[in-house]
């Protein structure tokens, strides 16, 4: 038996479908009046990514965001904006509470609309990669949690 190498590692880890994903993220347009705006960026390896959004009630009307990311958090930024339109902050939440677990703890992959998250289970090998797959997820709650604030404000 053979021990795999750290380029087939690297290949099974960047997959034909989270190239994909990271070639055509959604939403890269930035809002001209959005309800909040938050930036988060990954120490580690320096990524980043600003999120715009709109909220009525609970529910993501109008996003927008700026990646600047490896290819495995724009792989998640664009499994984001495939389905943030419409969603509600918790939906969004629990998914970035369940990709958090998948990678962390080894549960099981986000489930409804942000299910295409499971292509990012390679990942769970790569905890220098994790923050950055969580980034967009982050900057969008962190967004909403802000404009929440100001609307009750």
């Amino acid at each position: 038996m053979t021990t795999p190498s750290p380029e087939t590692d690297l290949v099974k880890l960047y997959s034909a479908r989270i190239l994909a994903l990271a070639a055509d993220i959604g939403l890269t347009d930035r809002l001209d009046a959005p309800d909040a705006t938050a930036k988060k960026r990954a120490p580690l390896c320096g990524s980043t990514v600003t999120v715009d959004l709109k909220l009525n009630s609970d529910t993501i009307t109008a996003f927008g965001q700026d990646v600047k990311a490896c290819a495995l958090g724009q792989a998640s930024a664009a499994v984001l904006a495939q389905s943030v339109i419409g969603s509600k902050v918790s939906e969004v939440r629990e998914a970035r509470d369940a990709l958090k677990d998948m990678l962390k703890n080894e549960g099981p992959a986000p489930t409804g609309r942000f299910e295409e998250l499971k292509v990012l289970l390679p990942a769970r090998d790569y905890k220098n990669r994790h923050a950055s797959i969580l980034l967009a997820f982050e900057a969008t709650l962190e967004a909403a949690e802000t404009a929440k604030a100001q609307d009750t404000a």
